[in-house]
């Protein structure tokens, strides 16, 4: 329904998402628990068969986006281990391998992926839901900060591999289920009773990927991240956007991580 606009650059593929859920069951936790390793499972294996896709973490569970071309693989890369479902009418449906086979050829693996630069900016950052009924208490303030509060975020050239601080601010709102993630200045300026976080009241630190913006084409983006911090069962918060792929992680953890990620860039070499 937006117009066409000079102003806004629309990518040329239709996306489609994947829930992945354990035991037919959302994992709607009472706090946000980062990329599950049920959704590392799949990311892996796309990654190897060449599906690019974005990720979405929000407070109560993960998502995975592929292209609508894609799915034919998709559906024959996960058949093997796990049962897929799509959505029609509210109603959930049994997806056979046989229904998408026509014409399909299976791909090669694909070469090992380009590793990214990562860059740790000092923000410290919160993950938050809020009650949809108190939406409305907050509005205003939402509406300032995602259009008004910032000035335009200093962009890194493609050599620097720090940033002193980052301009990010996400919000969510998926079947009624609203995610935000802001930095803990911003914070502050909303109601505290409002905004529902994690009893520990955990603060998390940002891996952002890439050095210039990433594009929709390459593979491996996600799995750059995922699986060396899956592998040491650290948790990871991760949003792709528009140009850059962020990956949130708890703010104790991060040097393990900034560690992790140099060692798979150097063994790469």
């Amino acid at each position: 329904e937006l117009p066409p606009s000079e102003f806004m650059q629309v990518a040329d593929s239709t996306w489609l998402v994947l829930s992945v859920v354990s035991n037919g069951r959302e994992p709607l936790g009472c706090q946000a628990t980062g990329v599950t390793k049920i959704a590392r499972s799949v990311i892996a294996p796309l990654a190897e068969h060449h599906v690019s896709v974005l990720m979405l973490s929000t407070y109560q569970t993960d998502f995975i986006l592929v292209r609508e071309r894609d799915l034919p693989v998709v559906i024959h890369t996960l058949a093997g281990e796990f049962d897929i479902y799509r959505e029609e009418g509210g109603e959930c449906v049994r997806v056979s391998c046989d229904d998408v086979s026509n014409g399909f050829l299976k791909p090669k693996p694909a070469a090992s992926p380009t590793l990214h630069p990562v860059q740790s900016p000092q923000t410290r950052f919160c993950v938050l839901t809020v009650a949809p009924d108190t939406l409305p208490a907050i509005a205003t303030m939402l509406i300032d900060v995602l259009f008004y509060s910032h000035s335009p975020p200093r962009e890194a050239g493609a050599g620097s591999q720090d940033l002193d601080s980052i301009t990010f601010f996400s919000f969510s709102l998926i079947e009624g289920y609203i995610s935000i993630v802001m930095d803990a200045e911003t914070q502050k300026r909303f109601p505290s009773d409002l905004l529902l976080t994690s009893s520990t009241g955990e603060l998390w630190r940002m891996v952002r990927i890439g050095g210039q913006p990433l594009g929709f084409d390459e593979c491996g983006i996600v799995a750059q991240i995922a699986e060396p911090l899956a592998a040491a069962d650290i948790s990871a918060y991760y949003i792709s956007t528009f140009n850059f792929d962020h990956a949130l992680v708890p703010e104790e953890g991060i040097a393990e991580v900034i560690q992790l990620l140099q060692q798979r860039q150097e063994s790469s070499r």
